[in-house]
């Protein structure tokens, strides 16, 4: 397998459910900067030009959620249940894209990949906006937390990975993080996972 990546947010979270998993996959690297993601051998992979994509001989996975799930199935591994908490996880995937990581990215967007990729400051208005609800989906993870080791279940399953993905950037992008405990100690938790500390590969030394 080959797992194609970028050390931004989505792909972080398909990198450290592979690592968890110690999964055998190639880790190539798509430099965003110079718009290999752009180039008709990757479209050919994601007409999408996003990263991660994921092979495995001639099948092609992408979007991040997909991966996650591609690469627990295959290793059998609970991070995807195969019983009803399967339901559970789908349920909290969708709404993090449309909630929590959908608000907490455009603050990641707006603070850290404009100046990465010198696009322009930050947007006042789409900062103010995303604040706002960040703060307003934040309490209700912080809410559901209370009193749980992981958010679905008593096991760590790939909603963690997802729902935590902008959490190690919270500092830079300005994400409110402190203002919900239940957050702080859950995300303290996913930290001692070293595969969640340090999700992407070392590059290799010429």
């Amino acid at each position: 397998m080959k797992l194609y990546y970028a050390e931004v947010l989505n792909p972080r979270k398909a990198c450290a459910v592979a690592r968890h998993l110690n999964a055998p996959v190639e880790y190539v690297q798509v430099d965003l900067g110079k718009g290999e993601q752009q180039s008709p051998p990757f479209l050919a992979l994601n007409p999408n030009a996003k990263v991660p994509v994921l092979t495995d001989g001639d099948h092609v996975v992408w979007e991040s959620n997909a991966i996650m799930a591609y690469l627990a199935h295959k290793a059998g591994s609970d991070l995807w249940p195969r019983d009803e908490r399967q339901i559970e996880v789908v349920r909290w995937l969708s709404w993090d894209l449309t909630h929590f990581t959908h608000y907490a990215g455009t603050l990641y967007f707006e603070h850290l990949i404009k100046a990465k990729f010198n696009i322009g400051p930050p947007d006042p208005a789409a900062v103010e906006e995303a604040t706002t609800n960040f703060r307003k989906f934040a309490a209700v993870l912080n809410s559901h937390l209370t009193g749980r080791k992981f958010v679905v279940g008593e096991g760590l399953t790939i909603a963690d990975f997802a729902l935590a993905v902008s959490l190690p950037y919270a500092e830079g992008a300005k994400i409110p993080l402190g203002e919900f405990p239940e957050l702080e100690r859950w995300h303290e938790r996913l930290n001692a996972l070293p595969a969640w500390r340090e999700p992407f590969p070392v590059p290799a030394v010429a």
